[in-house]
């Protein structure tokens, strides 16, 4: 790489994120819609591969990706706000078991003395409110419709969804061959090569860990669901949503699942059944879905996911969270290229030949 290239780099890079963070307010649309492209990419590819035409297949993606979410969306909200009021109603019995049990157990067992919350205060508060929480789609189109200019964000956003998403995905190709003839010559092959090993991170995790995430919710929802338990589907999604890291989803899953079926029914053995559940999902997990949505692929590091979507967060907002892992996966294939160059240098190679005074 010449001088020229490597200030034209740094100068590219330095006025691309000045424009994020300047554009920052307006990029999630496109942003949203480009993450949609790319993960429906390779099924438009298939399609196209058996015959269909570029953009009969990016339509037949799109419908069904489309009527995927309408779907999800209307079955999911009406259950969603009526388990978010059984756990409502449930607060003054966990109240209760906290006064009762819990605090007059560890009192005992550790010989200290545990300030005891104001019951009748909470429970008096949770009465006058608990029926605004009644309705989470008449609370949210409430909200937005007291503020013209909010109606007016959210419905530019959701127009403008799907329809960069339909044309990033109709030009994916070609977009992606025009970057690659814009690359200068002599720095074609490597970042070619970069850039697929960035692909594979980026295909481990969003296009594997994503889905693992997904069917795991759905494991968990379901199988606490033939337990009984009242708030299994938000349970389960909370659990599909914390394995975006390893093993976190089961740890908070069951903890939170044990709490609630122990307040639903108050009964030690339906413990056990949900110790099951969570023991085949964590088995179906290790067993079936990493290996087949993930497989040997190199995945980004739980710590590099949790680094990276809060240090976007923090840095650009919504728009950071989306851009973080893209940009943690550039980042790792860079240190391992650097890493590599580094092990094979005569800075890290002990037979180095000392050093003569001379510059080389």
């Amino acid at each position: 790489m010449s001088e020229s290239q490597r200030w034209f780099l740094l100068i590219t890079t330095l006025v691309a994120g000045v424009l994020v963070y300047l554009l920052a307010p307006i990029l999630s649309p496109f942003l949203v819609g480009a993450l949609l492209a790319y993960l429906t990419d390779p099924i438009a590819d298939r399609l196209e591969a058996r015959g269909m035409g570029r953009t009969l297949a990016v339509v037949v993606v799109f419908v069904a990706l489309t009527l995927l979410m309408v779907v999800s969306i209307l079955l999911l909200i009406p259950q969603l706000s009526e388990q978010i009021q059984t756990m409502i109603r449930q607060i003054p019995v966990v109240l209760d078991l906290l006064h009762n049990r819990v605090l007059p157990w560890i009192e005992k067992t550790l010989d200290v003395n545990v300030s005891r919350p104001d019951i009748e205060f909470v429970r008096e508060w949770i009465r006058e409110h608990w029926q605004q929480t009644g309705n989470l789609a008449a609370q949210l189109m409430g909200g937005l419709t007291r503020s013209g200019l909010a109606v007016a964000a959210w419905a530019a956003n959701l127009v403008l969804i799907p329809v960069v998403t339909f044309y990033l995905l109709r030009d994916w190709d070609l977009m992606m061959e025009k970057i690659q003839r814009l690359l200068p010559r002599n720095l074609e092959p490597r970042v070619t090569l970069w850039a697929r090993e960035c692909d594979e991170v980026l295909g481990a995790f969003i296009k594997g860990q994503l889905l693992v995430m997904l069917a795991l919710g759905i494991i968990y929802a379901l199988g606490l669901w033939v337990v009984g338990l009242d708030l299994a589907l938000l349970i389960g999604m909370l659990a599909g949503l914390a394995s975006i890291v390893p093993y976190m989803g089961f740890f908070v899953g069951i903890v939170v699942a044990v709490v609630a079926a122990y307040v639903q029914f108050q009964d030690p053995l339906v413990l056990l059944w949900v110790g099951v559940v969570f023991g085949i999902g964590q088995a179906l997990e290790g067993m079936v879905l990493t290996p087949l949505l993930v497989g040997d692929r190199i995945g980004l590091h739980p710590v590099a996911v949790i680094f990276a979507i809060m240090a976007g967060g923090q840095l650009f907002g919504f728009v950071g969270v989306l851009l973080a892992l893209p940009v943690a996966a550039v980042i790792m294939v860079l240190l391992r290229h650097l890493h590599e160059g580094y092990k094979s240098s005569r800075l890290y190679s002990s037979d180095q030949p000392e050093s003569t005074g001379e510059v080389e």
